[in-house]
């Protein structure tokens, strides 16, 4: 049934948006979002979603107010379920209520999911709590920004100016020199504390402190653009105690992720928690084989094999596809010994409903050979499902050891049909396996990597870093994601 849903997609910061507003978001046949929406949501769509871009920006607008309705009104009259994606919250400054009206005087089914306005949410990223016992017992919020059609400003300025202990005023950047003169003029005083904060709640945050009297010029000083917002009163003074968001440990950090994006959310998560800021240039792309007769019959012939080694989270997830349309499923595993090469692979299996038998204590190929040294490999079959081009150490292995190592290639890595441009530097450049070496130097060359910090998953990435002259700042002790994200921290920690 047709109905069209407001959501407020928070104030930037991915995860602050609703569980509510992810859910309808991932529902939609139709999504219609503004220019300050986090892009990364748009990932969340299903995957025949029409999503259509209506955002404003000063002084150019993509879609007019009048053009945006209609759209809303044509696309839920074709009986589809529409996302109108709105910054903050859709009712606070952000034309929600109009569009709402519009719906309601056309008979169109409409629901408002609140957002987390950055009327909030920024001071709070500032470390700027908008009221305070002994500091504030009152806070209004105000547009920096009135309708252009006006004839007469709305703001009663007289009692705006000493009213509220707290004034928070939403997209005024533009306007801070006439916002903080008229507020001295009608009697705040110009020593009151002020702040401009812009990219509020991601990496990019910055904020700029001084007096009412001095706030716009030291933000023009600073360079600070729209969008952003300002605020007014003396809780601005407790961001010196409070300021908790560029404390974090690779806070403002341009790190870039290199991997295949379907495995980048988790890196990508775990460097943004840590204050990163996270430039998404997959090189790779990962291709299952198809059709692959050798996997096909490998698992018909379960039976005959010992164990299966699995040596990446990618040949999890291509096995047991293949696995279930072969119409098998973990109970055929059963009385199979299962190698993974390191906790992140034991986790996709336990996901699988497998608990892996052998977890090595070095989680690369050695590691496994290590474990493989406690077994008697005599006569006994083992599977290894694995990319087209890896190491064989472990067949070598098994095989010198009386055993029978069957290796099928089951996904390769491909360069990417569509690669990212580098608008700018990063401070750090992640690299989590070979494929992605090669791959970003055929894409990028290597000059931009003797520019920056360059950071290794493990060995054997480093030996391909190295082998290309490429100098290798960083390898992580523990090779997965989390001892990639922890060795990047300490080298920061060790360079502040």
């Amino acid at each position: 049934m047709a109905k069209v849903y407001l959501i407020g997609a928070g104030p930037g910061d991915l995860k602050l948006i609703t569980v509510r507003g992810l859910e309808l978001i991932q529902k939609a046949d139709v999504i219609i979002y503004d220019n300050l929406v986090n892009r990364d949501l748009l990932n969340y769509a299903k995957k025949d979603a029409v999503i259509i871009y209506a955002g404003k920006q000063a002084s150019r607008h993509e879609l007019t107010q009048n053009e945006i309705n209609e759209l809303l009104f044509e696309k839920a009259k074709e009986n589809n379920t529409v996302v109108r994606l709105k910054g903050g919250d859709p009712f606070i400054f952000g034309r929600g209520g109009e569009e709402a009206f519009f719906l309601a005087e056309h008979g169109i089914d409409f629901e408002i999911c609140p957002g987390v306005t950055s009327a909030i949410s920024v001071p709070a990223y500032a470390g700027i709590p908008l009221t305070h016992r002994h500091f504030a017992s009152s806070v209004a919020f105000i547009t920096g920004h009135e309708d252009a059609e006006k004839t007469a400003s709305s703001i009663n300025w007289e009692k705006i100016s000493i009213g509220a202990d707290t004034l928070v005023f939403l997209m005024g950047i533009k306007n801070i020199k006439q916002i903080t003169e008229k507020l001295i003029e009608f009697g705040r005083n110009p020593d009151t504390e002020a702040c401009v904060i812009t990219n509020g709640t991601l990496p990019e945050q910055k904020v700029v402190t001084g007096k009412l009297s001095d706030i716009a010029e030291k933000a023009k000083q600073e360079g600070i653009r729209p969008p952003g917002i300002i605020v007014v009163g003396r809780v601005v003074e407790l961001r010196k105690i409070l300021s908790w968001f560029e404390k974090k440990p690779l806070y403002g950090k341009k790190i870039a992720i290199t991997r295949a994006r379907p495995q980048s959310i988790k890196l990508g998560t775990a460097l943004s928690d840590k204050g990163a800021m996270v430039i998404y240039i997959p090189v790779i792309e990962i291709k299952p084989i198809k059709p692959n007769i050798p996997l096909d019959e490998a698992i018909k012939d379960l039976d005959s094999y010992f164990g299966i080694i699995f040596t990446s989270t990618n040949s999890v997830s291509i096995f047991f596809d293949a696995l279930f349309e072969n119409k098998k499923d973990a109970r055929f595993l059963c009385d199979k010994k299962i190698f993974a090469i390191g906790e992140a692979t034991a986790k996709a299996l336990l996901e699988k409903g497998v608990i892996s038998d052998f977890v090595p204590e070095k989680w690369t190929s050695e590691g496994i050979v290590e474990v493989l040294k406690t077994l008697d490999l005599n006569n006994k079959k083992i599977l290894l499902p694995r990319a087209e081009e890896a190491s064989n150490i472990i067949a070598q292995y098994i095989h010198k050891n009386g055993g029978s190592c069957h290796v099928v290639p089951i996904y390769r890595t491909v360069l990417p049909e569509k690669t990212e441009h580098l608008k700018e530097n990063p401070d750090v450049i992640t690299f989590t396996s070979s494929s992605t070496v090669r791959n970003f130097i055929s894409i990028y060359g290597k000059d931009i990597l003797k520019t920056t910090i360059n950071a290794s998953i493990g060995p054997v990435t480093t030996y391909t870093l190295k082998d290309y002259g490429i100098e290798v700042h960083i390898e992580a002790k523990r090779h997965d994601i989390s001892g990639l994200v922890e060795a990047i921290e300490a080298y920061f920690n060790v360079y502040k």
